[in-house]
């Protein structure tokens, strides 16, 4: 499958690494080498990173297909995910419609289950009710181009000092397509629609599948943070076979923040339950 792109180190056990909106495989730069065993993959989603931007809507179903095709041509079976932000929902997506093919699967700051708007702060509610009307989003993030540098000095404790890797990628409004579709795919108030049901799907297999260990990071400190202390006690609640670590104060891109702690702690979790 040549329309993703993937940095790939090791052997073993594979564990795969799936970023967020509107990072990249670059995310996990830091992450990686303290990791230890395996054959650690981390692919670009379609239409970011490294990997082509075909002429499609970017709608979570095209992620999800690209990403299956990507498994299949490298010959992806008994893996173990890695998810944050959106790639945490494509990591319990592929696990729910895949339960053979995946061992566990490690989460953080990622969409555990439909929101209702109630869920955001009020800041974070009226930034993504902007970007949702017709226009305004794309004046911010394909015009002003608002969303990546923000992601990475707003999004994070500490401001990310070299931009240019996540800048590089979507150098043109037309190639920040992905990014706002990305935006206005939250699952916010029953919308969007078609997504519901996909997500109610993988929430089903979350709390079914006791034989498959998962693991929850959690951070603090930050407004940005996606996952409190709320959503942790449902996650404990519904999520079976489940780890919870807190790893700290970061924001919600927490991987520049905390790498090497999410990699020990990953680690830690893999050996603990013979995931490599």
């Amino acid at each position: 499958m040549d329309l993703l792109h993937h940095e790939e180190s090791g052997t073993g056990t594979p564990i795969v690494f799936l970023h967020g909106n509107p990072g990249s495989s670059h995310g996990w730069r830091a992450v990686l080498p303290h990791v230890g065993g395996g054959r650690l993959l981390a692919p670009d989603l379609i239409g970011m990173g490294r990997s082509a931007k075909p002429d499609i809507e970017y709608s979570f179903a095209d992620h999800a297909r690209h990403l299956d095709a990507w498994f299949d041509a490298l010959g992806l079976d008994d893996v173990v995910l890695v998810g944050h932000d959106w790639g945490g929902a494509l990591a319990f997506d592929h696990a729910a419609r895949h339960p053979d093919r995946v061992r566990g699967v490690a989460f953080f700051e990622t969409i555990v289950k439909p929101m209702a708007w109630e869920d955001l702060s009020p800041q974070a509610a009226e930034r993504s009710r902007r970007i949702r009307t017709p226009g305004v989003g794309e004046e911010m993030v394909l015009e002003q181009n608002l969303f990546v540098r923000q992601a990475f000095t707003g999004g994070v404790r500490t401001p990310v000092g070299d931009l240019e890797p996540y800048l590089a990628p979507f150098p043109t409004p037309e190639s920040r397509r992905p990014i706002l579709a990305w935006a206005r795919q939250l699952p916010l108030g029953g919308e969007p629609a078609e997504l519901i049901p996909r997500i109610e799907a993988y929430d089903e297999w979350l709390k079914t599948s006791a034989g498959t260990p998962k693991l929850l990071l959690t951070f603090e400190g930050s407004p940005t943070l996606l996952i409190g202390e709320k959503l942790t006690r449902w996650c404990e609640r519904n999520v079976a076979a489940l780890d919870v670590v807190a790893c700290g104060e970061a924001g919600h891109h927490a991987q520049e923040d905390r790498p090497k702690e999410i990699a020990a702690e990953i680690a830690a979790w893999l050996d603990r339950h013979g995931l490599r």
